[in-house]
């Protein structure tokens, strides 16, 4: 048989667990049609390249990251970060930045919550040294906002205003009057109000992550929405849409609508309907239902089974277990999936019991892919049920180094307690029961694309450090390895968790993933063999050669 092209003398990790290691390996029409020793090749006709013992493995696919969102981050810029040591300095280090630059309509800062040495930050405090000008804070994780009063009235946001989701999406209130600093989601929509942008810059930043991805390997990823920016993100699947039509979207986007209100999840289930049928092309499809069910751990607003040490609060979930089974019967007879943000254990709890009930009503007749995300803390009653529920667990595995920077093992414990600080990141003990597990580089803003590397996710999944061997961002270093040694990573795990576990998460097993006779030839090259590579510094590796669907694209 006449082939494209033929490699041998390889040595190949195809992620095919019927086929684990191969030789040799033969492309046509973009598929593989052999996959194994180097005595099959004489069935095929080709010019035949020699690897000399090179290594391969398939397209990396990332299963959780923010497309669109990074689009909205790359065109608003966040402002400058206020380095201060109390709540006046914070104030101080702002008035003189307003004061030297007149005549704006908006005044942007980022702000670690930290740095305010349990002060807080009102309107008042805002009106009073930017009284002519609206002025957004951003907290640091990008999860909470603080306003003056004329972007409160911008939105009409007054005492009377109801929160969304009692401690998780919420306007903090000092006897009974809104504050201007919003939690979560009800902050979400003032980032991005004012910012106008057009397709050319659009397409100017997808560019740079298309080449981006095809440079790191990249051949298939989940966007995981873009909440409370439901415009632009439909503009930005127009805009991916249209590339795909000219040729130029090389990489394959699994597409979603993100929802952080709950009054609005018929709504969204009938979106995630329209861009179905409307963004389905060649590398762009949309079938999923993404919510976030609740925040962080460093603002206390993810939720959890066992109360904050310091609140003694447990944060709130978008959706009850019975909202979520009502949602997932809803997708269910839609044919459609669903992906939740679940850092705490109460977020994934309420998940894995709402997949219960639903299974329990529909029987057989349940078909949706459930995913839950990052899951940085666990309960470990609900450890064997992913895999027991069909659940897919999604982590991002470079947080895994604590990534706070410092001493990580002294910020969570503060949160959590010194047992359950140490009970982080169970990827390994989630990977030994059986569950789906599955990798993400999870980040909102395109930037330099360091934090996007999935080499720098396998290395830190692996040690569970992040050092100065690291190609990381700088405000990740930590001092020392996060607990516990044990649920450190193999290769061979990592590289499954991103390519063949990816592709059953998204449910496309059947053409991508793996290295296997009849998939789409997506498969990497590289100089040095990872499976045997070091583990510090294995974020500096970088695929030689890039192919997919048999395309040469690197």
């Amino acid at each position: 048989m006449k082939a494209d092209k033929i490699i041998k003398n390889a040595k190949i990790f195809t992620a095919d667990a019927a086929n684990p290691q191969a030789t040799a390996l033969v492309v046509k029409d973009g598929k593989f049609i052999y996959v194994g020793d180097e005595a099959g090749l004489s069935d095929y006709e080709g010019e035949v390249t020699d690897l000399g013992g090179k290594f391969i493995m398939p397209g990396i696919i990332d299963s959780h990251v923010h497309v669109t969102t990074s689009i909205g981050f790359s065109y608003m810029d966040p402002g400058e970060y206020v380095m201060c040591s109390s709540k006046q300095e914070a104030l101080d280090f702002m008035a003189e930045k307003i004061k030297s630059n007149p005549g704006l309509k908006r005044y942007r800062f980022m702000l670690e919550r930290k740095y305010l040495k349990g002060e807080i930050l009102v309107k008042e405090d805002l009106d009073a040294i930017c009284p002519d000008a609206e002025l957004l804070i951003l907290e640091g994780e990008g999860h909470s906002v603080w306003v003056n009063s004329r972007i409160l009235d911008r939105h009409g946001i007054t005492d009377e205003t109801p929160d969304r989701v009692p401690e998780l999406s919420y306007y903090v209130r000092k006897d009974g009057h809104v504050t201007g600093n919003a939690f979560e989601s009800s902050g979400w929509h003032m980032l991005f109000d004012d910012l106008e942008v057009t397709d050319e810059q659009i397409d100017a930043e997808l560019e740079r992550w298309i080449e981006y991805s095809v440079n790191t390997g990249v051949s298939v990823v989940f966007d995981a929405g873009f909440p409370e920016g439901e415009a632009l993100h439909e503009r930005v699947y127009e805009r991916l849409y249209e590339l795909d039509k000219q040729g130029k979207l090389p990489v394959y986007i699994d597409g979603s609508i993100a929802l952080t209100n709950p009054k609005k999840m018929k709504e969204v289930v009938e979106n995630v309907k329209r861009y179905n049928s409307r963004f389905d092309s060649e590398h762009l499809k949309v079938h999923t239902f993404k919510v976030f069910m609740d925040g962080t751990l460093r603002i206390e607003t993810a939720c959890q089974v066992t109360p904050y040490v310091d609140t003694h609060k447990t944060g709130g979930t978008t959706f009850s277990k019975e909202e979520v089974a009502e949602v997932l019967k809803m997708l269910n007879a839609e044919g459609l999936d669903f992906h939740a943000h679940t850092v705490g254990e109460g977020a994934s709890r309420a998940v894995l019991d709402g997949v219960e009930l639903a299974r329990k009503e529909l029987g057989d007749k349940f078909r949706v892919k459930v995913t839950c995300a990052h899951l940085e803390i666990q309960d470990d009653a609900d450890m064997e049920r992913f895999a027991k529920l069909g659940v897919t667990a999604n982590y991002t595995p470079w947080w895994h180094s604590g990534c706070t920077g410092g001493n990580p093992i002294e910020i969570w414990r503060s949160l959590l307690g010194e047992e359950r600080a140490k009970k982080m990141y169970r990827s390994k003990t989630m990977w030994n029961t059986g569950a789906n597990v599955t990798w993400s580089s999870d980040n909102i803003v395109y930037g330099d694309f360091v934090a996007w590397n999935p080499f720098l996710g396998m290395e830190v999944g692996m040690t569970r450090f992040i050092n100065e061997h690291t190609l990381a961002p700088e405000v990740s270093k930590v001092v020392a390895e996060y607990p516990s040694p044990n649920e450190k990573m193999s290769i061979e795990e990592m590289i499954l968790g991103y390519t063949i576990n990816g592709a059953k998460q998204l449910g496309i097993e059947d053409s991508k993933g793996s290295i296997t006779a009849g998939k789409d030839a997506d498969f990497l090259v590289f100089d040095n063999d990872l499976l045997t590579a070091e583990h510090s510094g294995f974020s500096h590796n970088m695929p030689q050669k890039v192919y997919f669907c048999g395309k040469k694209m690197k």
